[in-house]
């Protein structure tokens, strides 16, 4: 029976065999077939199975660029690349000043001395006008000055038709000279801003440093964005300052009440002394520049035939004092009074 029941069970047993040597043991899943004795040799002597490789690492973030400095490719920057210059009065003085030196080839300090006289020059008519009009005032002044002390007593009063009288007197009488106190003021209205524009030019390109100001200096200061190392440039700028003060009264330019003014001015320059020490000599050369200027056209009008072309009148002498009493006694020195004492 036993050997009937073989022929039946061979293909069973077969099956289940070739079962058996594929599914191979569970911690073998997975594999590949035919590889199962090995894996179960490397287990059987103990080994750990090979780790698995670690992720690679996560990319850092760039760092931050930083800001890269101006690179001038070896020239010489111009104001642009300074942030000066442009189109307002003082960018202009300052392309002015770099044409000048860069283009006509002078000097650093040879550029703001041409260009300030250059400036004084386009303001030569408007002085000259301004003169012309000092002269004549100063021919009606003593009138002018009667008139004005009558309406000023006339304001004192309580009559306001004498004050509108003597008003009248005085708005007349300036129509018909054409006289007018006012435009003495209008050349110091025109320089000023020319002043304050040709020192916040010259204040910026020393302060930028533009580099043609390290080495353009003259003497004694090379460095024209540096103070004067000796303190020479604010004495000199100062002296002269109180010389052009102090002499243009004498070139026609008087108005009522000038005498007090004048006496305050005379201090000014020594006031401000202190406070200009320490300014860049680039601001000195052109301050010097145009008080020379000043001074010399000062020289120039006194003279009577230049006085004459130009059309400004020649000034009035002085009439000399009429005593209208008995001459005043000299005072007696201090010896003579301790005598009669």
């Amino acid at each position: 029976m036993m050997a009937a029941a073989t022929p039946r069970l061979r293909p069973l047993l077969l099956r289940s065999l070739t079962i058996q040597r594929f599914r191979g043991p569970l911690w073998s899943c997975g594999a590949a077939p035919g590889l199962g004795p090995a894996v179960r040799g490397v287990a059987s002597a103990g080994e750990q199975p090979l780790p698995l490789p670690s992720p690679p690492p996560s990319p850092s973030p760039p760092p931050p660029a930083l800001p890269e400095a101006p690179e001038f490719s070896g020239k010489i920057p111009n104001l642009e690349d300074l942030g000066l210059g442009g189109a307002t009065p003082v960018g202009m003085i300052q392309n002015l000043l770099e044409w000048l030196h860069l283009e006509l080839g002078l000097p650093c300090w040879g550029a703001i001395a041409a260009g300030t006289v250059g400036a004084r020059l386009l303001l030569l008519p408007l002085v000259l006008r301004g003169q012309r009009e000092a002269a004549r005032l100063s021919r009606h002044l003593p009138q002018l000055q009667r008139l004005s002390q009558r309406l000023a007593e006339a304001r004192r009063g309580a009559d306001a038709n004498q004050v509108a009288v003597a008003y009248s007197e005085l708005v007349s009488y300036q129509r018909r000279h054409d006289v007018n106190p006012l435009r003495g003021f209008l050349v110091p209205l025109v320089q000023t801003p020319l002043f304050v524009s040709f020192f916040l030019a010259l204040q910026g390109m020393a302060a930028a440093p533009v580099p043609w100001f390290l080495q353009g200096g003259l003497g004694w200061f090379p460095n024209l964005a540096a103070p004067d190392p000796l303190y020479i440039l604010p004495v000199l700028v100062t002296a002269s300052t109180w010389l052009v003060l102090e002499l243009g009264a004498e070139t026609g330019v008087a108005a009522p009440g000038a005498g007090p003014v004048r006496q305050i001015l005379r201090f000014l320059p020594l006031v401000f002394l202190p406070f200009i020490i320490h300014f860049p000599s680039a601001v000195f050369t052109y301050w010097l520049t145009s008080n020379g200027f000043s001074l010399l056209q000062t020289g120039l009008l006194r003279v009577p035939a230049l006085r004459a072309m130009v059309g400004v009148a020649p000034p009035l002498a002085t009439p000399p004092a009429t005593p209208t009493g008995p001459a005043p006694k000299a005072k007696a020195g201090i010896l003579q009074q301790l005598r009669k004492d």
